[in-house]
């Protein structure tokens, strides 16, 4: 046989969704597995900054985050921290179907993960709006009433900003992926052979719960002891 027929039978073979540069569909699965932990570990790094500079300045103005602290919502962070916990829920239940080929119910649990996450954005939307309203956004027209030290307790609110703000942009981004997946899902794109792009994205959204998990107390919780981390 040619090496032109080789090739041809070859292709006739091959499974579509995998690349060409891949042996075996196990191989492709691995590299996508490692990949995605080695993005997750840059990102992991991103929000890293951002926390450790949040103990810095708790240790050295502890008066003043507090006193910010206390000006959070403390029953809106936890229905948003509820939302993204049933939202995981959601998304393992999603990968889990589409291991097993269920086509319905793994776009049924995507679409309810994206309903979760709508809630999650629409909720901070709404604090952020609070904040707004109270004058609580660093910048020149910054107020803080009872709060002796303004310009550290300006501090909080601009990590708090940049914390939370980095978070909901990952939310955003995880909004618009979903929309993709849900649509290729209803199209009949994935199997219980292939679902990788699922699973690797369920990954990403659990990330992005958990760095929410740890950002719900610093912000709201932690801060309503008076008295510093250490």
């Amino acid at each position: 046989m040619s090496s032109h027929s080789s090739v041809a039978a070859h292709d006739a073979a091959h499974d579509p969704n995998l690349k060409h540069h891949f042996e075996n569909a196990d191989q492709q699965k691995e590299s996508a597995s490692i990949g995605m932990w080695v993005f997750l570990l840059t990102e992991l790094m991103f929000f890293g900054g951002l926390f450790l500079a949040y103990f810095v300045y708790r240790q050295w103005y502890p008066e003043a985050f507090i006193a910010a602290s206390n000006k959070t919502d403390v029953l809106v962070g936890a229905i948003n921290t509820t939302v993204l916990i049933c939202s995981s829920l959601t998304m393992a239940l999603a990968v889990h179907y589409a291991s097993k080929g269920r086509r319905e119910l793994l776009v049924l649990f995507l679409i309810a993960t994206l309903l979760l996450g709508g809630i999650f954005l629409g909720v901070k939307g709404y604090e952020y709006h609070d904040k707004w309203v109270h004058h609580e956004i660093p910048g020149e027209h910054f107020e803080c009433h009872g709060c002796a030290d303004e310009v550290h307790t300006q501090l909080f609110f601009s990590l708090y900003f940049g914390m939370t703000g980095l978070h909901a942009s990952h939310m955003i981004i995880g909004f618009g992926v979903l929309l993709v997946l849900i649509w290729q899902a209803w199209k009949g794109q994935f199997s219980a052979k292939w679902y990788t792009p699922i699973e690797m994205f369920g990954l990403y959204w659990h990330f992005v719960d958990i760095v929410w998990i740890f950002l719900f107390p610093l912000l709201y919780l932690i801060d309503r002891v008076g008295r510093p981390l250490l």
